[in-house]
């Protein structure tokens, strides 16, 4: 339940606090089948009805809907709590001051919200009867059934905003009792009939930051995903607000006071004033004998509200919000939060006490001033060191709070001297001022500025007993939520130096990658995508699944990984190469189990070699007609369990083609069929999109908008241009000496008739180096040259020799081992692999000839 909702009704308040738009308010949500799924306490109080009586009823049946209530409004018996309803209408002409609409249509208006039919806000106002006990949890008696005019009657105020989504929820429904909101603001009876709520679009509202920041905390907690949405729903709809009159619009927001709780103590024992007042407001007079009791009372009940309040998020910046508006308006009239900059930043503990050279992040400023009063002057975001000679900087190096019981002139002046180019004294001078340390472990954080306007009491002794326990409390919040965001830290470091850095542009294919941490805590996770540059042209795209989180799984991760990418290096074929990751990983340990996909794109035969190791199959898109399809590989056992045979699959591809693979934390969510998970990938990998990475981000919001994910997520997507015969020139030389200079001859020839006469010379050399050395160490008859034009030129040379050639020293008289440090220097890139008994040797140089 929102945290507002719950504690937004106190028993009394005073005349502003209504004036201010801060009301009570029942939050109720209907479910699509009508039935109410959310009842706060405020809708407890507000319509007599108990949660557990209320969740789970229809909607109809609990909320004044004419349509819904046939018996009230023929004068018969009404379910529940009810006695009679009444179309209100407030106007001696007949119609009604909101919507300009008849009064009779009220309820209607509700009623087809609550029937879905209609997609806009409404607001109206009804009147009913109840019994005067609307707190009990039990069965109103029969007697308080009947429309007995000494009963209770209740004017209600409601707002009501359908909602759209996948989730269950249909309509949010916000309601307010009107009598109350007479009696506070000591309205006439005419007055008050005109009181009817309203919407307005932000831009009516000078304070619509602060309301939609507010918004969130009078909904149900559904989670931020879902929250988020209702909210974003809220505001497109329209801000509630109460209309006084043609040209007054008040904005709605909850009331945040904690009500008393009668009971505690005998109310012979101690008289309480009946109305709760802030901190530091004083008391009525008569209760001078209880004051300190009440007082005492007051501030445990306000310590206890914080507790409740603060520490809701691990996250650092919502945290600091927390703690900074729990103090204002009811123990302070400002709040500024500063923390140490290495706090700010999760660096781990700050060393040492600070000193006048620590730097200060005033990180968030809350007050109930005029609003921008203090904004240029102490912005929030601000870093500095705060001068030595100010109760600042006391309160930091002693870790003790201070206390001004008012700021004299003189003392203003003084503080104000010690900042350069800001005039503080009309904002500090003549106000109370508490300063309270925000330490952990009895290493000082930061501090909070507290302070109090004239017309307040100034802080005493027991103000700063409670600054001091709302200050460590506050510290111990914002110490854990540090804690968290350096472990995010360490581990959002760890993650991304374990992924690779992909390059977009391989031989023949483009590639395009995401990757998502798990939403559960501590991110670290064993998903990884990667793809390998191999002879020939052709590309390796792997992607695996360590089972579960942390370290452990980050690290073995790591290590198939790097496995991976020495077999595909040495061109171990997929069947193999998933064989021997097996065998890594039994050898690891035997808690140690993952998936893999391992396909191999060779771009010049258009075709890929793919082989699986218990991991979800990948889709392919076909560029001719756009259709998709899940591919229908052997699935084969995960990695680490052992004694399975793995099969290799070979598909034909055309150019344009797109290959997409993925982890399964994208298409599996707790509680549906993965097969609903494949579907929506298929579709979504199908849809158009401008570039490659639009596509990803197109699967992405497609499925991660499916709600409950907490898994990694690791996509990869190659779009397979292949290669045009054209672009690529195989020969066939002797295993002679003079083939070298054939081979020479053909590169040339070749290089001139692509139009890249600058690539001619470096070409030459190299070539005659490789074929020189195939031609000396090869025992078969024949040598394969073979040169690929795409980003760059490849050149291959394949021999029956296995053994892979290795750079020598070479001396001053030696003859020969200078000819692979000559391709070292010239080539932008060269290696060797051997596939049974025969090797390749290939080097890569620019098609501009520059290295």
């Amino acid at each position: 339940m929102d945290r507002g909702s719950e504690r937004d009704t106190a028993p009394g308040r005073g005349v502003g606090d209504t004036e201010a738009g801060r009301i009570p308010l029942a939050v109720i949500v209907v479910g699509r089948d009508g039935m109410v799924s959310h009842w706060s306490s405020g809708a407890r109080r507000l319509f007599g009805v108990a949660r557990e009586d209320a969740v789970g009823r229809p909607a109809g049946d609990l909320l004044p809907v004419s349509g819904a209530l046939p018996d009230q409004l023929r004068g018969g018996p009404a379910p529940d709590a009810y006695a009679a309803y009444e179309s209100y209408d407030g106007r001696p002409d007949g119609e009604a001051e909101y919507g300009g609409s008849p009064a009779d249509d009220l309820g209607p208006d509700l009623e087809a919200s609550l029937g879905g039919q209609t997609s806009f806000a409404t607001a109206g106002r009804a009147r009913l009867f109840t019994p005067r006990h609307r707190e009990t949890d039990g069965e109103p008696h029969a007697a308080d059934r009947a429309p007995d005019p000494d009963r209770e009657r209740l004017d209600v105020l409601w707002w009501a905003y359908p909602l759209v989504g996948p989730g269950p929820a249909r309509l949010l429904v916000l309601a307010a009792d009107a009598t109350r909101l007479r009696e506070e603001r000591g309205d006439d009876d005419e007055t008050a009939e005109r009181i009817a709520p309203g919407f307005a679009r932000h831009t009516e509202l000078p304070a619509f930051d602060e309301l939609e920041r507010r918004l969130p905390e009078i909904l149900p907690s559904m989670g931020p995903g879902l929250s988020g949405r209702i909210v974003s729903q809220v505001l497109d709809l329209g801000y509630p607000v109460l209309e006084f009159s043609q040209f007054e619009r008040v904005p709605v927001t909850p009331y945040w006071g904690v009500p008393r709780r009668p009971g505690r103590v005998p109310v012979e024992a101690v008289r309480v004033p009946r109305q709760r007042t802030p901190l530091g407001t004083g008391a009525p007079a008569g209760a001078e004998q209880d004051l300190e009791y009440a007082a005492v009372r007051e501030r445990l009940e306000f310590l206890n509200e914080v507790s409740s309040r603060i520490g809701s998020s691990l996250d650092l910046g919502e945290t600091i919000r927390e703690v900074t508006s729990a103090a204002v308006p009811r123990f302070a009239d400002f709040a500024g939060t500063h923390l140490r900059a290495a706090v700010l930043a999760g660096e781990g503990f700050p060393d040492g006490p600070p000193d006048a050279s620590t730097v200060m992040f005033r990180v968030w400023v809350e007050h109930n001033d005029e609003p921008g009063r203090w904004d240029d002057t102490v912005p929030a975001g601000e870093a500095f060191a705060f001068p030595e000679h100010t109760p600042f900087y006391q309160c930091m190096v002693t870790g003790e709070p201070v206390l001004i019981p008012k700021v004299t002139e003189e003392l203003s002046e003084r503080i104000s001297g010690e900042f350069e180019k800001r005039d503080l004294r009309p904002l500090i001078g003549g106000r109370s001022l508490l300063i309270v340390p925000l330490k952990a472990r009895n290493v000082v954080l930061g501090f909070m500025v507290l302070m109090r306007r004239p017309d307040r009491p100034e802080f005493d002794d027991m103000d700063r007993t409670t600054g001091a326990e709302l200050a460590a409390r506050a510290g111990l919040v914002l110490d854990n939520a540090r804690m968290y965001t350096y472990q995010e830290n360490v581990a959002d470091t760890l993650q991304d130096s374990m992924l690779p850095q992909v390059t977009p542009r391989m031989a023949g294919c483009d590639v395009a990658t995401r990757y998502l941490p798990g939403t559960r805590l501590g991110r670290i996770g064993g998903d990884w995508f990667d793809t390998i540059k191999l002879p020939g042209s052709r590309t390796a795209l792997v992607v695996g699944d360590v089972m579960g989180h942390g370290l452990n799984s980050a690290a073995m991760m790591g290590q198939l990984r790097t496995a991976v990418q020495t077999m595909a290096a040495m061109e171990t074929p997929p069947v193999q190469l998933l064989r021997n990751l097996d065998d890594l990983a039994r050898r690891l340990g035997d808690n140690y189990l993952a998936t893999c996909l391992y396909a191999v794109y060779d771009p010049i035969r258009g075709e890929v070699t793919l082989a699986n190791a218990g991991h979800i199959p990948p889709v392919v898109v076909r560029a001719e007609d756009g259709s998709s399809e899940l591919l229908d590989l052997p699935t084969g056992a995960p990695i680490g369990v052992g004694g399975v045979p793995f099969e290799a699959a070979r598909i034909r591809v055309a150019p344009g083609d797109r290959l997409v693979l993925c982890t399964d934390g994208l298409v599996e969510v707790r509680g549906s069929d993965i097969g609903e998970g494949l579907a929506a990938l298929c579709e979504s990998a199908a849809h158009p999109a401008a570039s490659m990475d639009a596509a990803c981000d197109t699967i992405i919001r497609a499925l991660n908008t499916r709600g409950g994910r907490k898994d990694d997520v690791a996509l990869l997507m190659a779009r397979l241009n292949g290669i045009p015969a054209e672009h690529v020139a195989e020969w066939w030389l002797r295993n002679e000496p003079r083939e070298v200079g054939r081979a020479r001859r053909l590169v040339r020839e070749q290089l001139l008739a692509w139009g890249l006469p600058q690539t001619v010379e470096t070409a030459e050399l190299l070539v005659s180096e490789v074929v020189s050395n195939a031609v000396q160490h090869a025992e078969g008859d024949r040598v394969g040259l073979r040169v690929v034009r795409t980003d760059a030129l490849l050149f291959e040379v394949t021999d029956d020799e296995p053994a892979l050639p290795a750079m020598i020293a070479a001396g001053p008289r030696d003859e020969y081992g200078r000819g692979l440090r000559v391709v070292s220097r010239l080539a932008r890139e060269w290696g060797a692999s051997a596939t049974g008994h025969r090797k390749t040797v290939w080097f890569e140089q620019p098609v501009t000839g520059s290295r």
